[in-house]
C-alpha cells in the first residue's frame, strides 16, 4: 500500500520551496504526493505542473497586520478552506502532513489536526504567526535555526532547511556562458527575493559605475522590475530565474540580496559570501532582520541595514565582502546542517512510525 504524504504551504516562494527539494527523495521513497494550496497563488505556480503530484485547490485568507477590509472577509475565506481541506483530507488520507507555513497551510494543519500526524517547518529564526497557530496542532516542528528551539518548545527539532538538489548541479563554465560574461571579472549576484526590492534595485543601478569597475553583475531584479535604460558591458537582469539558477550560482564569486530564511540557507549551502540588507521594520514583522543577525553573529555573511543604504556604503560592504570572501568561505563549508532535507525526512519517517503504533 503507497504511502502517502499531504505537503502544504504558500502565500511566497520561501513557504514553497523546501517543498521542492523534498519532492525527489519522497518520489524515491514510494510517496504518493498531494498538494494542498490556492489557485491563484506562487505555489499553484511552482507545484500543480510537478510530475507526480496531485494538486489540491483551497479557500485561504491572509492575516495582515493592517487595517485592510479584507481582513473582514478573509475569516470567511479561511473557514471555508477548513471545510474544503477536510474533504480533502478525507479522500486522500494521508499517512502524514507536512506544511511549510504561511497563511494557506491554516486551514489544511487545523482540518488534519487528530487526524494524520502533521509536521511543520519554521524557516525564520522567530515563528511567524500562522506557524504559531499551527503550532498547537503540530506533532514536531522542524526549525532551520537553533535558536528557534527557545521559541517552539519540547516539539521543536533542529533540521536546518531544505535545499533544492538541483543548486548543486550547476557548472560555472555554462553560468558564465548564459550570462555572457568572460570570466576575467568576479561575479556579483544581485537578488532581492521573488518579489524583487526596490531600495536594493535603484541604489544597485546607481552604483554601477563603481561596481562595474571591478565585477560583471547579474541583478535579479523581480517581476515588473527590469529597467532597459541600464545596459552595460558586464551588467545583465532578469525579473525571475529558475532553470538557470543553479549555472549562475555556479558562477557566482559574492551575492547581495534580502535576508529570506531559505535564500540565506541555500547561501551557506553553496558556500557562496553574502552581503545581506533584510527588510525593515517598517516593512516586516523583523524576521529578516534576525535572520541577518543569525548569520552575521556565525561569520556567514556581512550585514547592510537598509536606512543605511547608498551607493557609497554598497560599493564599499561589496568591496570588503570580496576581500573577505575565503574567510566566509570556510566558516560556511564547515557547518553541518547547511542541507536539512535528510534531517527534515527523518522527523516525517518518524512521525508517521509514531502514529501507526497508536
Amino acid at each position: 500500500m503507497a504511502k502517502r504524504i499531504l505537503l502544504t504551504g504558500g502565500g511566497s516562494a520561501g513557504h514553497v520551496t523546501p517543498h521542492l527539494a523534498l519532492l525527489p527523495r519522497l518520489k524515491a521513497e514510494g510517496f504518493e504526493i498531494h498538494y494542498v494550496g490556492t489557485a491563484d497563488g506562487i505555489e499553484h505556480k511552482l507545484m500543480a505542473a510537478r510530475e507526480g503530484v496531485t494538486y489540491h485547490t483551497i479557500s485561504a485568507g491572509k492575516m495582515r497586520r493592517y487595517f485592510s477590509l479584507k481582513n473582514f472577509t478573509d475569516p470567511f475565506r479561511v473557514v471555508k478552506g477548513f471545510f474544503q481541506s477536510r474533504r480533502i483530507i478525507k479522500t486522500v488520507a494521508p499517512d502524514v502532513v507536512f506544511s511549510k507555513g504561511g497563511f494557506v497551510s491554516l486551514p489544511v494543519v487545523f482540518a488534519a489536526y487528530k487526524k494524520a500526524p502533521v509536521v511543520t517547518h519554521e524557516s525564520d529564526y522567530t515563528p511567524g504567526l500562522a506557524n504559531r497557530l499551527i503550532a498547537k496542532r503540530a506533532d514536531k516542528i522542524c526549525v532551520t535555526f537553533e535558536d528557534t528551539l527557545n521559541f517552539v518548545g519540547a516539539k521543536g527539532v533542529h533540521t536546518g532547511t531544505p535545499i533544492r538538489p538541483e543548486l548543486y548541479g550547476g557548472s560555472r563554465e555554462d553560468g558564465l556562458k548564459f550570462l555572457g560574461f568572460s570570466g576575467e571579472k568576479p561575479v556579483l549576484l544581485v537578488m532581492g527575493g521573488s518579489q524583487g526590492a526596490k531600495a536594493i534595485n535603484d541604489v544597485v543601478r546607481e552604483s554601477l559605475p563603481t561596481l562595474l569597475s571591478r565585477f560583471d553583475v547579474v541583478h535579479l531584479c523581480g517581476a515588473g522590475k527590469l529597467d532597459e535604460t541600464f545596459q552595460s558591458a558586464g551588467y545583465v537582469q532578469y525579473e525571475y530565474m529558475s532553470e538557470a539558477l543553479p549555472h549562475v550560482f555556479a558562477a557566482t564569486d559574492i551575492v547581495v540580496s534580502r535576508a529570506g530564511a531559505n535564500s540565506v540557507f541555500e547561501f551557506l549551502a553553496l558556500a557562496k559570501p553574502a552581503l545581506l540588507i533584510p527588510l525593515p521594520l517598517s516593512a516586516s514583522r523583523g524576521d529578516q532582520i534576525l535572520n541577518a543577525g543569525y548569520f552575521a553573529r556565525k561569520g556567514y555573511a556581512a550585514v547592510l541595514e537598509q536606512d543605511k543604504l547608498t551607493p557609497e556604503t554598497l560599493a564599499e560592504a561589496v568591496e570588503e565582502l570580496f576581500t573577505n570572501r575565503l574567510s566566509y568561505i570556510a566558516r560556511m563549508s564547515a557547518d553541518a546542517l547547511a542541507d536539512g532535507t535528510d534531517e527534515v525526512l527523518n522527523v516525517i519517517r518518524e512521525a508517521m512510525e509514531r502514529a501507526k503504533k497508536k
